[in-house]
């Protein structure tokens, strides 16, 4: 059974970092999109990074343009995604969810596999 399970949240302070990992297992995502969305409360979810699955290709929202980092890991059978985040804001709280597909787009309702999410929290 194909699954995604991310990890990394957690609380930080205006302007620190963090770095989600995006763990895949089950089957094989040598050639799938990944794609970190947010979700802020009282929002909806919004694809802020996205990566083509040859790596050539990267999307990100204009709200964390220049501050996050996609990256994915497809070495060793390994099939891992990254969201480095720097020079955190409070508005980057919220869930944030990977998502793997053969489709590249902003949307997150166009990919097929989906992870539980994960929490983020930056303080003021």
């Amino acid at each position: 059974q194909a699954q995604l399970v991310e990890s990394g949240g957690g609380l930080a302070q205006a302007g620190g970092s963090l770095r989600l990992s995006c763990a895949a297992s089950g089957r094989t995502f040598v050639n799938h999109n990944l794609a970190w969305a947010r979700q802020a409360p009282g929002k909806e979810r919004e694809i802020v990074a996205l990566i083509h699955w040859s790596g050539t290709t990267t999307y990100y929202a204009d709200s964390v343009k220049g501050r996050f980092a996609i990256s994915v890991d497809k070495t060793n059978a390994k099939n891992t995604g990254f969201l480095q985040m720097n020079s955190l804001e409070p508005e980057d709280t919220g869930v944030y969810y990977c998502a793997a597909g053969r489709t590249y787009s902003t949307h997150y309702s166009d990919f097929t596999y989906f992870g539980q999410g994960t929490q983020v929290t930056v303080s003021s």
